[in-house]
């Protein structure tokens, strides 16, 4: 069959238009970043409210990082049916929906009603990271590509690093830990209608992109993809990456407050959350300049390492060394997901979609591996726990070391 065609001659924009669809794009990314690391904030919050115990805590990204293992795929299908920028404007809608249902939610004062909100939120989540990461993907030279998306994951860090800051000012102070849940509905309230605003912007702007041709039949097709041991193999990387992130992130507010680490209380710690992914931030700054000397699968197999070294050192490690050791692992998770997304993709031409889907299925790792952090967590001690995170770097690492040597693997139609 023929090859695939090279995602340049898939959407080819116009240059003032590709000027305007350039930010906008990446701006998908930044509210993305925001309201996905709030729920680091979310969760101490939670369990302070519920008096849950660290696998009950856990559900709050079990629940929300379920919605990319149920709906990633649907999305592609609804982004073969109705264009990228349409279907990012029911993904900011639906994320606005779940917003608003925490109004209900703290009314009745009922976790699940909580959880079932996130869900929600973490639907209309994925359809817009199923949308932006072709979308960025198709703004440029197939050869910039991983740089490109790079870039737009460090938008996705701003979020991250802004949005953990003002939620621990906002929802882990004194006052609002003493309160009930009203301070969370009222934050969610502000967020949904911001995001109805941004929803109108996208919308006015789904005339003027040139959509992906597709090759998807039906919703099921697009596992057909998993034949090739590059994309398997990447999709798992990317499973294993996010269960790792989501873990770390999750735990960090706690760990921080640890005897042996830094004793912080929870509004404190959660605003060293920001460190953490204001690591992020800088580490892919560096990597969109680095990648005009380094193959990507080199610097994934290095920051995997790093990575690892770094849980396994703060493991062993007592006080701030402890806790700025687990701060720093957010540098050298930077670039991993950005750059295992590019190298799964590379070659789907006008499957990028599906390609899309599938990698954000892998984000369903973001409510397993938590949970059993969590649980390890609760029969052992919280340090110990940490151990889930580094088995799954040495996992990635694998797949920096495999795209290395067969990374040129190609995908067709």
């Amino acid at each position: 069959m023929d090859s695939a065609p090279d995602i340049r001659e898939l959407a080819p924009l116009g240059g003032s238009m590709n000027r305007i669809i350039q930010p906008v794009a990446f701006s998908l990314f930044f509210f993305l970043g925001g309201v996905t690391s709030l729920n680091d904030v979310l969760m101490p919050k939670l369990k302070s409210l519920f008096h849950l115990n660290y696998t009950q805590m856990t559900l709050v990204q079990f629940c929300f990082f379920t919605g990319y293992f149920l709906v990633s795929i649907p999305a592609a299908f609804l982004i073969s049916r109705v264009g990228l920028m349409r279907a990012a404007t029911a993904g900011l809608a639906l994320m606005a929906l779940g917003c608003f249902l925490f109004f209900p939610a703290a009314n009745t004062a009922f976790f699940p009603a909580f959880l079932a909100a996130l869900f929600v939120v973490a639907a209309g989540v994925t359809v817009v990271q199923v949308t932006a990461n072709p979308l960025v993907m198709s703004l440029g030279r197939a050869t910039t590509t991983p740089a490109r998306l790079t870039f737009a994951h460090a938008c996705n860090s701003v979020g991250t690093v802004v949005a953990p800051f003002i939620g621990a000012i906002v929802i882990l102070n004194p006052a609002s830990l003493a309160s009930g849940a009203e301070v969370v509905s009222g934050t969610y309230a502000n967020i949904g209608a911001f995001l109805v605003l941004v929803a109108v912007v996208v919308y006015s702007l789904r005339n003027h992109f040139s959509d992906l041709p597709t090759a998807m039949r039906s919703p099921l097709d697009t596992f057909s993809l998993l034949k090739n041991k590059r994309v398997l193999f990447g999709v798992i990387a990317l499973f294993l990456y996010v269960g790792a992130e989501v873990s770390v992130g999750s735990m960090l507010v706690n760990y921080l407050g640890l005897p042996r680490t830094m004793r912080f209380e929870p509004e404190t710690a959660g605003k060293y959350l920001s460190f953490y992914w204001g690591g992020q931030l800088v580490g892919r700054l560096i990597g969109v300049i680095a990648l005009r000397f380094v193959l990507a699968p080199q610097m994934v197999t290095a920051y995997a390492a790093a990575a690892f070294c770094l849980v396994v050192s703060s493991m062993s490690l007592s006080g701030d060394s402890a806790g700025w050791t687990m701060l720093a692992v957010g540098l050298f998770n930077s670039v991993m997901f950005p750059l295992i997304f590019a190298l799964t993709s590379e070659g789907l031409g006008a499957r990028i979609a599906e390609g899309a889907g599938l990698c954000c299925v892998a984000i369903v790792g973001g409510a397993i591996v938590p949970v059993f952090t969590g649980s390890l967590a609760d029969a052992t001690n919280l340090t110990t726990a940490f151990v889930v995170p580094a088995i799954c770097y040495v996992g990635i690492l694998s797949f920096g070391l495999y795209a290395l040597k067969f990374g040129g693997d190609t995908v067709h139609t």
